[in-house]
């Protein structure tokens, strides 16, 4: 047999438990998973002493395109992607112009195609004023879900009331993602604080109940409504025993940082570096996000890859804006979780993989199987690394893992069956495509 890229050798992380296999790829799809010693390949890939993992997917990421080059842009943001060893990335809405309607999403596809090294999905931001054509927008090609910003955002990118989130909710049939803070607490308790505050005071101010709030108010919301819910960046211990009782109904993501930093130590060494929504907090829900990354309550775990300028960081709370980079670094940090056996690298691939195919419904992504799209993460678990700043591609330039020293290691990204990266170099143009959802 002749095949496009064979990977010989690898220890692969399958559904069904680890296995060496030599896998046979063609016309981007896994055509074997069984080739034969005298099969031959135009590439040949030696996985010898290396994992393959199905291609991994950072489903949180704001690539700033159009709006903001000078910080990021579709073609870095996902070159960073694919330096870090992620194969597919879902891109969030709050750009300028914002993504909310069909011909800003129409152009991000054609967009896609000119400059994505890996698969991008596009996801739709609901306004007040589309709210009656979510609907047909979610349907649109290539978009992984409708966002809504239930607080922290800009200009019409937020719907805070239950009226105006109820409507949301009827209008189309797909699982809706949110960012679920409560506007309305969050705008009380502004006044209580000042400029020039520690930076840990983001926490204070945007508290626990802040977040919790704002979960039960959707999840009674989507129990009236009966649509499902994908609770964005749960950050605290109260939310994850909340939603205990509605896997029904919603799917939880977690992200990298508040599985990795704590505060208060994560803002007396970062400052501005540590500030993000939802905050960072203190190592009771560390604790409670990994028992809930242990006992499957978690689907997801992603980035939120948010950069700013670094000398807009470096302002004074709250002056300084909330967001981090993470694309570039989410897979050295969570293969270190796994070498520290904080989880499985099975658990690993379910929440970067399989889960985020499973809630947004892309049908030929997340595991490797005949017939799937040939996405594979080649990793060396044993791999020792550290994490600098100037590896960072994205023009913000910087990242909060700065020095921070990692066991595990991206080698190669291949993105349906076209190497993107391999040896920490990426290889030819941009071959990204839109991903496919199922409607």
């Amino acid at each position: 047999m002749h095949y496009d890229l064979i990977i010989r050798g690898g220890i692969c992380v399958f559904p069904w438990g680890e296995a060496e296999a030599d896998i046979g790829v063609r016309n981007g799809k896994v055509a074997s998973l069984s080739v034969g010693s005298a099969d031959e390949a135009d590439r040949v890939i030696d996985a010898r002493g290396l994992h393959v993992l199905p291609g991994l997917i950072d489903a949180h990421v704001h690539l700033r395109d159009p709006g903001k080059p000078e910080v990021e842009t579709l073609e870095t943001g996902t070159r960073a992607a694919a330096l870090g060893g992620i194969a597919t990335v879902f891109d969030m809405p709050n750009t300028s112009p914002s993504v909310t309607d069909v011909t800003m999403i129409d152009w991000k596809r054609d967009h896609i195609r000119k400059t994505a090294h890996v698969d991008v999905g596009i996801y739709v931001g609901a306004t007040r004023e589309n709210t009656p054509d979510l609907a047909t927008l979610e349907q649109q090609p290539g978009v992984c879900a409708v966002k809504v910003f239930a607080g922290s955002s800009t200009g019409n990118l937020m719907i805070e009331d239950d009226a105006g989130l109820e409507a949301v909710m009827r209008s189309g049939h797909r699982r809706v993602a949110y960012h679920s803070e409560d506007e309305y607490r969050l705008q009380a308790r502004k006044p209580m604080f000042h400029e020039g505050q520690p930076y840990e005071t983001h926490s204070v101010w945007r508290d626990v109940e802040c977040a919790f709030l704002g979960t039960r108010r959707i999840m009674a919301l989507a129990r009236k409504t009966n649509r499902p819910a994908h609770i964005l960046h749960v950050s605290t211990a109260e939310e994850l025993d909340y939603l205990a009782d509605y896997r029904d109904i919603s799917t939880v993501e977690v992200l990298v940082n508040h599985l990795t930093q704590v505060a208060p130590e994560c803002y007396e060494k970062l400052g501005g570096l540590a500030v993000m929504n939802p905050p960072l907090r203190d190592r009771s829900h560390w604790e409670a996000s990994w028992r809930a990354v242990r006992d499957g309550r978690v689907d997801v775990v992603s980035s939120d890859h948010a950069p700013h300028p670094l000398e807009a960081k470096k302002l004074p709370w709250p002056k300084c804006p909330a967001g981090l980079t993470g694309t570039q670094t989410i897979v050295p940090v969570m293969l270190d979780h796994v070498n520290a056996g904080r989880l499985s690298l099975a658990r690993l691939v379910d929440l970067m993989a399989a889960g985020p195919a499973r809630v947004y419904g892309l049908q030929t992504k997340g595991r490797m199987a005949v017939g799937f799209d040939a996405d594979f993460t080649l990793v060396d678990m044993k791999a020792e690394r550290e994490i600098t700043n100037d590896w960072i591609v994205t023009p913000a330039g910087w990242t909060p893992f700065d020095g921070t020293r990692v066991t595990g290691w991206p080698m190669a990204t291949i993105v349906r069956g076209t190497v993107v990266m391999q040896d920490n170099e990426v290889s030819g143009g941009p071959t990204g495509q839109p991903a496919k959802f199922a409607p």
